[in-house]
């Protein structure tokens, strides 16, 4: 998501936390991650943030709605699976969606069905362990693509001819799902469609920068810093200064 925001708004200051210390949200109940966006928004409101762009569909489904209640003059942007595009797209109806369990068992993502699937086939898998690799930086693994592979096999096996990637970790080995898939399955990431509706909120709020030089970027974890440093050169191959936090007392406090 970061990629996709700083190509498109490359004059924008941009503030980026990594909550490390709770990967990954989805097994995670509704309630705890209410709490934990609660924080991060509270962070991002401190710096100060003009808007606030939640790049996880599992705190997306469970928090986004939370959020625009509490801080009604704040533009939030959230994530949700790109089930709408992937029923456009099919031509079986059938449609593969990877996301977190959390995603799918929220009502958000029972609404985007109501909505937009009701005449396609969806074959969901949360990709358990998934996230965990991605964060130990083993995007080109065995052990990945095994783990992919039994996700999406039975999806092929299916017939469905488009995946949805309804995680913001996924996009990153995106070259191993293609490898999977073969050329004639589509595959979408949401990820350039938010950084888009980004854009799009910031104009009609005023709020775009006049800045014409290069934004800078500001990177937080509250994990070990100089892993998320080396983890955040090899997924965004570009190298960013990482500042550590610590979760106290459910805030984020500098290291």
């Amino acid at each position: 998501m970061l990629r996709h925001i700083r190509a498109l708004l490359p004059h924008e200051d941009l503030i980026y936390l990594a909550d490390q210390a709770h990967v990954p949200y989805g097994p995670r109940p509704a309630t705890q991650i209410r709490a934990l966006s609660l924080a991060i928004a509270e962070f991002f409101l401190e710096q100060p943030a003009k808007v606030v762009v939640l790049a996880c569909n599992t705190a997306t489904a469970a928090a986004l709605t939370y959020l625009r209640d509490q801080f009604p003059d704040i533009p939030f942007v959230g994530m949700e699976p790109a089930v709408k595009p992937g029923a456009t797209r099919t031509k079986t109806g059938r449609v593969g969606v990877l996301a977190t369990a959390g995603t799918f068992k929220s009502q958000r993502y029972a609404q985007l069905m109501a909505r937009f699937a009701r005449d396609i086939t969806l074959y969901e898998d949360p990709c358990t362990g998934l996230v965990p690799l991605i964060e130990e930086g083993r995007l080109d693994d065995p052990q990945t693509e095994q783990l992919l592979q039994g996700c999406l096999a039975p999806m092929l096996a299916a017939g469905v001819d488009t995946v949805v990637l309804g995680c913001t970790h996924y996009p990153f080995v995106l070259p191993v799902i293609e490898k999977l898939v073969g050329p004639e399955v589509s595959v979408i990431d949401p990820a350039p469609a938010v950084a888009r509706q980004t854009q799009r909120v910031l104009q009609r709020a005023a709020l775009e920068t006049t800045n014409r030089t290069s934004g800078q970027i500001r990177a937080y974890t509250s994990g070990d810093p100089a892993r998320f440093r080396a983890l955040a050169g090899q997924l965004l191959a570009s190298p960013l200064r990482v500042t550590g936090l610590r979760w106290q007392a459910g805030t984020l406090q500098p290291l």
